[in-house]
């Protein structure tokens, strides 16, 4: 396995799906095998049901589940001990991390580089 994606949720429903097509677009056209594993940390609406729906039709979707609500550093946790890639790579479910960026980060790791990190920025308009 070459990546493992991470991701925690929390009352996400309307984002998950969204978000796995995405990362999905992203990962099938870099041509390496890969696992994309939720953690649903105990959401009281229907994520954990649409992500049943997701992994129902792609096997390559891993689901943990909580049985209640542990906090984000508890669902990554989980999420980095079930994964099985050589390259882990962690995005909030609230796409505010864009899956596009994933290529320029394992172009940085291809550098030789053991960790890489992205961050979000804001660009000030000079007018």
């Amino acid at each position: 396995m070459d990546i493992s994606i991470v991701i925690p949720t929390y009352n996400e429903e309307d984002n998950v799906s969204l978000l796995y097509k995405e990362i999905k677009m992203v990962l099938d056209s870099l041509k390496k095998e890969y696992e994309i594993i939720y953690v649903d940390d105990g959401s009281s609406d229907n994520t954990f049901r649409n992500l049943e729906k997701i992994s129902s039709k792609d096997q390559k979707v891993r689901i943990i589940k909580f049985r209640k609500n542990f906090g984000q550093t508890a669902a990554m946790d989980a999420g980095f001990k079930a994964a099985k890639g050589k390259i882990i790579i962690a995005m909030d479910a609230d796409l505010q991390n864009d899956p596009a960026d994933i290529p320029i980060l394992l172009k940085k790791m291809d550098e030789g580089y053991d960790v890489v990190s992205g961050w979000r920025y804001m660009t000030l308009d000079a007018h």
